[in-house]
């Protein structure tokens, strides 16, 4: 259990027992600190450019802050972005970057209001925490429902309002078609189809916005109401990009990009970088707002934080990159790191034989979605459209000053030679550094931190060898025909990750893989689970099923929830050849609902009434 420092203690127990009557409130001498999120957005605001948008209450915070050109969410989705955000560490470097999984982390990473606390700062967070970390102590926060109304007088605050509005879920239960919003005038993106229904879904989030920026003016008015504006920093952002299909859960900017704006009062102009209504291109991203924070609060930043504050006197020199990261969404297993500048995106997919369009439960509840699928399914995309629903490329790079959009892929570009080396070699110099968790499937990677967290786990070269499961992983992304020798002599490594890489390079290979048919059989008998899953799914590809469904079957009744849920996954993937074990998916969406085991459910409802509709 963290608890207060007993110099804190004693502060707070000598201010409750003072008398007298209290004729005004005493003004803090460190700066309030307010936080307004939001919840799936990126920066379609009128400060930022956006002609469509109506924003008058963030433009005019706009008007008296800074706003943030390139700020960016490390993850393209809530609780990883969230887990970087509490510790000021990456996500990926604690094994917290898969939605939804609440691994531990050690009990020496303390979350920055625990930091702010223990420096006399009243901390409240409304409504939202989703942390993506097991064993979140409660008392991290000032219990408290009046926010900062309910502090000490004088006593600093930091203040969370975190806004919902804007979710994706404001797009699930509407009419999929407003005849009305069809006769705006409002420019898609490139990779959209121009649909009714993707069209009506556009319209509209800009209309959710325009109601956010009411909410957000409101907060903004009790603040100065309660006479408080001239002694608080606010800091408006989005906890990720979106909403539209391809923006949220990807690493393109429309996923990862953000509005940032941070209002100073003239109190604590001293402590802005700028004089009020600029515009900065510094490079910002979450895994900076902890240390950040603690710079503005006059708190010593804990050397074990990988960011770097942007303000306040502990101000880090600019950032030359900021990095991204993605892993399982939901149901669906995917890999993809990146790493940006203030001019080039890059982008590395490790299972690029995985496409874009992954079905997953949620994101095809927006008509959207739907509409978009059936639009590709009927030939009616172009190429630019037709991306999503397809395989990836190994490698991706994009000039945002010219596309904006990431549509033009310059891996091959002569011109961007260059450019491409320099990129790549950032994102794998930042997976070294920061020990990337996400180089062993989930459940190998749970299974081998043992009792210790996975944090405590990737930092041991003997039980995490990461120079060679990234090698192994990069060669299995290559889907080089002339690698399968290579693949083939990886499976006999003594590494189970660089087994299942392996593996799942032969995956990714297909048919160009039947070489290694003799070696990936042999792996059926794996250890490892996971080796067992990806050899099966390689064979699956080469037409050597009979050897492989039952493996993948039995896996499917596995107690582990990652290692269950990639059998499942593999077995959509391989698609018609899963037929024999059609029963036996229908048993574990049935057990997944029992147990309320929501992936595996939804993974093999989906497995299921895909297999039934050929």
């Amino acid at each position: 259990m963290r608890k207060f420092t007993t110099i804190a203690c004693l502060a707070m127990l000598a201010a409750c027992l003072a008398g007298g009557p209290v004729l005004a409130e005493p003004k803090p001498q460190r700066p309030n600190i307010l936080w307004i999120t939001s919840e799936d957005n990126g920066p379609f605001l009128g400060c930022y450019g956006d002609e469509f948008a109506k924003t008058p209450n963030l433009d005019n915070l706009a008007a008296e802050g800074i706003l943030y050109k390139n700020a960016v969410a490390n993850a393209p989705v809530c609780a990883p972005a969230r887990s970087t955000i509490l510790t000021g560490l990456y996500a990926s470097s604690m094994g917290t970057h898969h939605m939804r999984s609440y691994n531990r982390v050690p009990e020496k990473i303390r979350f920055y209001p625990e930091y702010l606390r223990q420096a006399g700062y009243f901390c409240s967070n409304h409504r939202k925490t989703d942390y993506n970390i097991k064993d979140v102590p409660k008392d991290i926060w000032n219990t408290a429902k009046k926010a900062y109304r309910s502090r000490r007088p004088g006593q600093p605050f930091f203040c969370i309002f975190n806004l919902g509005v804007s979710h994706e879920s404001s797009l699930h239960e509407v009419d999929p078609v407003v005849p009305e919003y069809l006769e705006e005038d409002f420019q898609l993106p490139p990779y959209h189809p121009d649909t009714p229904e993707i069209r009506s879904n556009w319209v509209n989030y800009y209309k959710i916005i325009t109601e956010l920026d009411a909410q957000i003016g409101k907060i903004l008015s009790d603040l100065e109401k309660a006479g408080l504006a001239d002694d608080t920093i606010v800091f408006y952002y989005a906890d990720h990009g979106g909403i539209l299909t391809r923006s949220k859960r990807f690493l393109y900017d429309s996923g990862v990009r953000v509005p940032m704006i941070v209002r100073f009062p003239e109190k604590y102009q001293h402590l802005a970088p700028s004089k009020p209504g600029t515009t900065t291109d510094r490079l910002v991203s979450f895994v900076d707002l902890a240390p950040t924070l603690l710079s503005l609060a006059g708190v010593k930043i804990p050397d074990r934080m990988q960011g770097e504050a942007f303000l306040g006197p502990q101000t880090a020199p600019p950032r030359e990159y900021v990095y991204m990261f993605r892993g399982r969404m939901d149901e669906r297993y995917d890999m993809m790191r990146g790493v940006r500048d203030k001019r080039y995106k890059y982008i590395r997919n490790y299972l690029p034989h995985r496409i874009w369009g992954q079905h997953l439960n949620y994101l095809w509840r927006m008509p959207a979605t739907r509409s978009w699928q059936k639009a590709y399914e009927e030939g009616k995309c172009n190429e630019a459209q037709s991306a999503f629903w397809e395989t990836k490329p190994t490698e991706e790079l994009f000039d945002l000053k010219a596309d904006p959009w990431e549509v033009n892929n310059l891996v091959d570009s002569p011109k961007h030679k260059e450019i491409l080396s320099r990129m790549r070699a950032a994102n794998r110099a930042h997976l070294l550094k920061t020990r990337d968790a996400g180089f062993l499937p989930e459940g190998e990677m749970i299974a081998r931190a043992g009792k210790d967290t996975i944090y405590e786990m990737v930092r041991d070269e003997n039980r995490y060898p990461l120079q060679r499961l990234m090698a192994a992983a990069e060669l299995a992304g290559s889907r080089e025909p002339k690698a399968v020798d290579k693949l083939i002599g990886l499976m006999e490594d003594e590494d189970a990750g660089v087994r299942y890489w392996a593996a799942t390079g032969c995956a990714a290979l297909g048919k160009k893989s039947s070489a290694a048919a003799d070696s990936l059989t042999a792996l059926l008998d794996d250890p490892s689970p996971n080796v067992r899953i990806a050899a099966a799914e390689a064979l699956c590809t080469i037409g050597r099923t009979a050897d492989a469904l039952p493996v993948l079957e039995k896996l499917l009744d596995h107690p582990s929830m990652p290692v269950a849920l990639h059998a499942i996954n593999t077995l959509e993937n391989i698609g018609e050849s899963a037929r024999p074990v059609l029963d036996a998916m229908k048993e574990a969406a049935e057990t997944g609902e029992k147990k309320k085991a929501n992936y595996i459910t939804r993974a093999a409802t989906h497995a299921v009434s895909r297999l039934e509709e050929e």
